[in-house]
Protein backbone atom coordinates (compact mmCIF):
# COMPACT_ATOMS: atom_id res chain seq x y z
CA UNK A 1 0.00 0.00 0.00
CA UNK A 2 0.84 3.53 -0.86
CA UNK A 3 2.26 5.66 2.09
CA UNK A 4 1.59 8.82 2.07
CA UNK A 5 4.74 11.24 4.15
CA UNK A 6 3.62 14.13 6.93
CA UNK A 7 5.09 16.16 8.46
CA UNK A 8 5.28 19.73 10.62
CA UNK A 9 3.40 19.02 13.52
CA UNK A 10 4.62 19.28 16.94
CA UNK A 11 3.88 20.92 20.09
CA UNK A 12 2.17 24.70 20.21
CA UNK A 13 0.23 27.13 22.50
CA UNK A 14 -3.24 27.76 22.22
CA UNK A 15 -3.90 30.21 19.64
CA UNK A 16 -0.65 29.33 17.85
CA UNK A 17 -0.24 27.93 14.28
CA UNK A 18 1.01 24.91 12.97
CA UNK A 19 1.36 24.13 9.07
CA UNK A 20 1.71 20.06 8.01
CA UNK A 21 2.97 18.69 4.96
CA UNK A 22 1.89 15.50 2.87
CA UNK A 23 3.99 14.14 0.12
CA UNK A 24 2.38 11.89 -2.04
CA UNK A 25 4.17 9.68 -4.63
CA UNK A 26 2.68 11.40 -7.75
CA UNK A 27 -0.03 14.06 -8.63
CA UNK A 28 -3.42 12.83 -7.89
CA UNK A 29 -7.40 13.07 -7.80
CA UNK A 30 -8.27 14.58 -4.22
CA UNK A 31 -5.75 15.37 -0.71
CA UNK A 32 -7.52 15.03 2.26
CA UNK A 33 -6.85 15.89 5.94
CA UNK A 34 -7.73 13.82 8.57
CA UNK A 35 -7.48 13.58 12.63
CA UNK A 36 -7.88 11.49 15.30
CA UNK A 37 -8.12 12.31 19.16
CA UNK A 38 -8.06 9.23 21.57
CA UNK A 39 -11.56 8.10 22.08
CA UNK A 40 -12.93 9.51 19.36
CA UNK A 41 -13.76 9.08 15.38
CA UNK A 42 -11.42 9.85 12.71
CA UNK A 43 -12.85 12.80 11.51
CA UNK A 44 -13.00 14.62 8.07
CA UNK A 45 -11.24 17.72 8.05
CA UNK A 46 -10.62 18.91 4.78
CA UNK A 47 -10.29 18.38 1.05
CA UNK A 48 -8.76 19.62 -1.99
CA UNK A 49 -9.15 18.76 -5.79
CA UNK A 50 -6.79 18.88 -8.67
CA UNK A 51 -7.87 22.07 -9.85
CA UNK A 52 -7.34 23.50 -6.15
CA UNK A 53 -11.07 23.97 -5.28
CA UNK A 54 -10.87 23.36 -1.52
CA UNK A 55 -13.87 21.97 0.55
CA UNK A 56 -13.89 22.11 4.96
CA UNK A 57 -15.82 20.73 7.82
CA UNK A 58 -17.67 23.16 10.01
CA UNK A 59 -15.37 22.47 12.75
CA UNK A 60 -12.19 24.01 11.34
CA UNK A 61 -13.87 26.48 8.51
CA UNK A 62 -11.76 30.06 9.13
CA UNK A 63 -9.14 28.49 10.66
CA UNK A 64 -7.55 26.09 8.73
CA UNK A 65 -6.74 26.64 4.92
CA UNK A 66 -5.73 23.34 2.63
CA UNK A 67 -3.49 23.54 -0.25
CA UNK A 68 -1.79 21.73 -2.75
CA UNK A 69 0.47 22.11 -5.55
CA UNK A 70 0.51 19.45 -8.44
CA UNK A 71 3.41 19.97 -9.34
CA UNK A 72 5.29 18.46 -6.09
CA UNK A 73 2.43 16.51 -5.45
CA UNK A 74 2.20 17.98 -1.75
CA UNK A 75 -1.03 19.19 0.48
CA UNK A 76 -0.65 21.36 2.85
CA UNK A 77 -2.69 22.00 5.92
CA UNK A 78 -2.31 25.62 7.36
CA UNK A 79 -3.45 25.64 10.93
CA UNK A 80 -3.77 28.88 12.83
CA UNK A 81 -5.94 30.05 16.18
CA UNK A 82 -5.08 26.44 17.35
CA UNK A 83 -7.30 25.19 20.26
CA UNK A 84 -6.88 22.40 22.77
CA UNK A 85 -9.34 20.69 21.11
CA UNK A 86 -7.49 20.60 18.27
CA UNK A 87 -5.09 18.34 19.61
CA UNK A 88 -5.06 15.05 17.68
CA UNK A 89 -3.09 12.65 15.33
CA UNK A 90 -3.56 14.45 11.96
CA UNK A 91 -3.98 12.59 8.93
CA UNK A 92 -3.36 12.32 5.05
CA UNK A 93 -4.98 10.80 2.75
CA UNK A 94 -4.80 10.97 -1.45
CA UNK A 95 -6.33 9.03 -4.30
CA UNK A 96 -9.76 8.66 -3.51
CA UNK A 97 -11.21 5.56 -5.23
CA UNK A 98 -13.64 5.91 -8.07
CA UNK A 99 -17.34 6.76 -6.47
CA UNK A 100 -15.90 7.35 -2.97
CA UNK A 101 -17.04 9.75 -0.96
CA UNK A 102 -14.49 12.59 0.29
CA UNK A 103 -15.29 12.15 4.02
CA UNK A 104 -14.59 8.47 4.36
CA UNK A 105 -11.63 7.29 5.32
CA UNK A 106 -11.30 3.82 3.79
CA UNK A 107 -12.35 5.14 0.49
CA UNK A 108 -8.74 6.54 -0.04
CA UNK A 109 -6.07 4.10 -2.14
CA UNK A 110 -3.21 5.98 -0.54
CA UNK A 111 -2.81 7.00 3.48
CA UNK A 112 -0.37 8.61 5.84
CA UNK A 113 0.69 7.39 9.27
CA UNK A 114 -0.31 10.23 10.84
CA UNK A 115 1.80 13.64 12.75
CA UNK A 116 0.58 14.71 16.21
CA UNK A 117 -0.35 17.88 16.81
CA UNK A 118 -0.63 19.01 20.94
CA UNK A 119 -2.12 21.87 21.45
CA UNK A 120 -1.38 23.01 25.08
CA UNK A 121 -0.38 25.97 27.31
Amino acid sequence: QVKLVESGGGSVQPGGSLRLSCLAPHNTNYMTWFRQSPGKEREALCVIDSYGSPTYADSVKGRFTISRDNGKATAWLQMNSLEPEDTAMYYCAAHLSNGGTWTSWGDYIWRGQGTQVTVSS
